[in-house]
This record gives structure tokens, sequence and C-alpha cells, in this order.
């Protein structure tokens, strides 16, 4: 829990970034959005299929670059 005081003359908009600060810096926020929205863990089958999927994808790719289809010093992004 974050508690910030106000000092003596200090005004209200100081107080508030230096609440804000306070918030960023104690990871808070960042938890906090996060844990919006839940996500499950995939199942056993999802990943397997997921694992599949890049091991095809990467074979595609080789085979390409064997074919000379893509040059294989490309950025690939």
């Amino acid at each position: 829990m974050v508690e910030v005081q106000k000092k003596d003359h200090e005004t209200a908009s100081s107080l508030v970034r230096r609440f804000s600060r306070r918030i960023q810096q104690s990871g808070i926020l960042l938890r906090s959005r996060k844990l919006r929205f839940y996500n499950r863990k995939p199942s056993k089958t999802q990943r397997r299929d997921a694992a599949m999927r890049r091991i095809k994808k990467q074979s595609e790719y080789d085979r390409l670059v064997k074919l000379g289809k893509i040059d294989e010093k490309e950025d690939r992004r």
C-alpha cells in the first residue's frame, strides 16, 4: 500500500505527481494491468499443436532457403 502525506506548502498537483511516481516505482500499476484479464494456461494438446506449428514453419523456411527463394541473411522481421 502506497501512502503519501501532504507536506507543508505543497500544491495538490505536486502531491498527485509524487503519488503517481510512488505507484509507478512500487510496480502496483504494472501488476494490476497484468491481472486485468485472466489468461488460462494452454492445455497439453494446445502446447503440442503450437510446437508442431513452430517446427513446421521453421522447416518450411529452411526448405525455401535451401531452394534459394529466400536469402538467409535477410532480416526475418
